[in-house]
């Protein structure tokens, strides 16, 4: 079973898109298997984080299968139902499982040990997740274009964006400082 999950793991981080091809990498444990790379990235982000600022570990893994659900679902909806091609018939486990394991190389996370490689790890492993993706959306969905395949995870994406950002400025609305005139 761990042999399994580590093949899984380094399939993804060497984005190998006949990972996502495979129904055996869709099993019973798959869902498991990738939550459980959504919760280790989840603490490898805050494992790098915290050599800058301290951040919470546990809070860190509930964002992280939060942020899961709403890739997923965003995913899912656009390739699915808004844009599918005429062989997009899959289910949303299944779609939730690739975005699980697509997330595989942010647990590459955990060299960033020191302030000086925080910043290049993380940017570095954000764009190979976007890239593992790209990849994972276009296999699972049976999409025949890249470029579809990038529009709907950057449009998922910029919807995330934009949704964080109202949250996060909703916030700040309320925060006492707001009110100095």
């Amino acid at each position: 079973m761990f042999g399994q999950f580590l093949n899984i793991v380094v399939r993804s981080i060497k984005l190998d898109k006949s990972l996502y091809k495979d129904n055996k990498n869709f099993g019973e444990a798959a869902i498991y298997f990738a939550g459980l790379i959504m919760i280790l990235d989840g603490l490898a982000g805050a494992v790098a984080a915290n050599t800058v600022i301290k951040t919470a570990v546990a809070m860190s893994g509930l964002t992280a299968i939060l942020t899961w659900f709403v890739w997923g679902l965003f995913i899912y909806v656009i390739g699915v139902k808004l844009f599918p091609d005429k062989e997009t018939k899959v289910p949303f486990k299944k779609v939730l499982t690739a975005v699980g394991f697509a997330h595989a190389p942010g647990l590459l996370r955990f060299f960033a040990v020191t302030p000086d490689l925080m910043i290049p790890i993380i940017f570095l492993t954000q764009f190979w997740i976007f890239a593992s993706l790209i990849i994972s959306t276009k296999q699972v969905l049976n999409i025949k274009s890249n470029i579809k395949s990038f529009g709907i995870v950057f449009l998922a994406f910029l919807i995330i964006a934009f949704l964080s950002i109202t949250f996060v400025m909703s916030k700040m609305n309320a925060l006492p400082i707001s009110n100095i005139s």
